[in-house]
């Protein structure tokens, strides 16, 4: 008597359903950009999703109970020159969030509890490097403020968000970047490149350990690295076939496992839980979600079912362990981007009759707090990320503020030294001195709060208001001055004028004034002198 043996796995009975419409986020005008990336991040306090705006990019940031239809003029981040290609929340922060845009420059902000009352377009720290735009930005999952950031200009920088620095500089792709991923305590990075080659280094040296043909096909690929050190890959063929590979970091070239899966032009995201080995393959374009399960023995990725939509999807995100709902055995919740503007949210759950904790399918998952400090982690050390049980439910640290202290860039002062902008490291077009009026700029907004900002404001309002006082007093001043020179100009005029008419008049009088006797005397004085002059 044959028989066929059913695998025994405890996912393999997963069940999707979508959320009404009044629960999902409506109106929401999605970004459409061709760039391969999610346009969506999601992390238990918030939602966000690139978004078309007009004058530059930005993109909305939804608080979770805030669904149903979204206003046209609900306030976004907005303040980037060109469009944004990627969004990431902190791990360690869930209110801070890392954006790349086309205009070279990541920005890293900082959103208040309850989401935005109005737009936002300052953030916490400017991220200037890269020549071209930056399409990835990758935070670490166990160092805290350690963020990875990917450009058209090949290059891969590793910053210090904390103090705005350079830690690593890796400049060894000949092409552009499409993915890459820490490892479980993030001491290797794996990343893909448009060469069709995936790269593992060591991402505090910069140093290039390995190295291999991913697929063979031109488009796009990605990889991500297990919780127990195997790469997964997502690629095409030469027959622009999608496939998905799973690999050892120590022999790249020899794929564990090889799988075509249909023949499509989207690109394939690889979501995965590590508390569960599940991995989510959600294809842009695609109307279905696969989900395979990651097992020791062969064939290693195992195909549990496939969640289908009706309307093909532009792009997802995937809510953190911590945000899922235990009660109802939930273990994966999506939120998926269509094309008519519905952010639909999708919940994945094992069902189980059962109303108690269900500890097999909820081991300790990943903490919001960081296991070690980005000093600590260029210094050498590694650690795994901290995790913890969801029996007790979720509770926020309350970690809410990014601190930074900003601080001259040691790789720009070099810069300056050897006379300009000339190095890779001196930012290229951006003189050392830019970026210092930058870093001082950013380190100035860095040491005040909102509640300084604002008075700062007002005293400055304060201080218009009395200098448009004083010079209103001035101006009523100067014409008091002049007026009364005026009319001492015309005084003195007219005494002039009265002084010289009044001497003829004078002498007028004098004369008229004389006796009659003495004209006769005159006369008679002036005969007798006459007659001695003839004797």
């Amino acid at each position: 008597m044959s028989f066929r043996v059913v695998r025994s796995s405890k996912f393999r009975h997963v069940y999707g359903q979508s959320l009404k419409r009044e629960q999902c986020y409506d109106n929401i005008r999605v970004s459409k950009s061709s760039w391969d990336s999610t346009f969506c991040a999601v992390n238990p306090k918030f939602l966000a999703i690139i978004v078309e705006s007009a004058g530059g990019g930005a993109f909305i940031v939804l608080p979770h109970n805030k669904v149903g239809r979204i206003a046209a003029d609900h306030p976004l981040v907005g303040g980037h020159k060109g469009p944004v290609l990627d969004i990431a929340w902190c791990p360690h922060n869930d209110n801070v969030i890392a954006s790349g845009s086309e205009d070279c420059v990541v920005k890293v902000w900082q959103i208040p509890d309850g989401g935005l009352s109005r737009t936002l377009t300052e953030p916490v720290v400017d991220l200037v490097f890269h020549q071209r735009r930056v399409g990835l930005v990758l935070w670490h999952p166990s160092a805290l403020n350690v963020l990875l950031t990917a450009g058209s200009d090949n290059q891969v920088v590793i910053w210090n968000v904390g103090t705005g620095e350079i830690l690593v500089h890796i400049d060894s792709h000949p092409d552009i970047v499409y993915s890459a991923c820490f490892n479980w305590d993030g001491s290797k990075l794996v990343t893909t490149c448009k060469d069709k080659k995936i790269r593992i280094y060591d991402p505090r040296s910069g140093e290039l350990e390995s190295e291999a043909m991913c697929h063979e096909g031109s488009k796009a690929t990605r990889a991500i690295f297990l919780r127990h050190g195997l790469i997964f890959t997502t690629g095409f063929n030469r027959s622009s076939e999608r496939q998905y590979s799973l690999r050892a970091p120590d022999a790249l070239n020899e794929p564990i496992v090889m799988v075509e899966l249909d023949t499509s032009n989207g690109v394939m995201f690889p979501l995965y839980d590590a508390d569960t080995n599940l991995i989510y393959l959600c294809g842009k374009g695609d109307s279905v979600i696969r989900y395979f399960e990651v097992t020791p023995e062969p064939p290693f990725v195992h195909y549990i079912n496939t969640f289908q939509t009706p309307d093909p999807q532009r792009g997802i995100g995937l809510m953190p362990k911590r945000g899922c709902d235990v009660t109802t055995c939930e273990i994966a919740k999506f939120y998926r981007l269509n094309n008519n503007g519905l952010c639909q949210v999708i919940s994945m759950t094992v069902p189980r009759k059962s109303d108690l904790f269900q500890e097999d399918l909820y081991p300790d998952t990943l903490a919001e707090d960081a296991a070690i400090t980005a000093e600590e982690w260029i210094a050498g050390k590694d650690a795994d990320p901290l995790t913890f049980s969801l029996k007790g439910g979720y509770v926020s640290s309350g970690n809410t503020t990014l601190s930074v202290s900003k601080k001259a860039n040691i790789l720009n002062k070099a810069s300056a030294s050897r006379g300009g902008g000339g190095g890779p490291l001196s930012g290229g077009n951006h003189s050392s001195a830019n970026n210092n009026e930058s870093n001082d700029a950013n380190q100035i907004a860095a040491i005040f709060s909102e509640k300084d900002h604002r008075n700062i404001l007002d005293e400055i309002r304060k201080l218009k208001a009395i200098i448009v006082k004083q010079e209103n007093r001035i101006r009523a001043l100067e014409a008091k001055v002049n007026a009364a020179a005026g009319d001492e100009t015309d005084a003195r005029n007219s005494n002039k004028n009265g002084s010289g008419a009044a001497a003829p008049t004078a002498a007028a009088e004098s004369s008229s004034s004389q006796p009659a006797g003495s004209e006769s005397a005159n006369d008679h004085s002036t005969a007798k002198d006459k007659a001695h002059e003839e004797d």
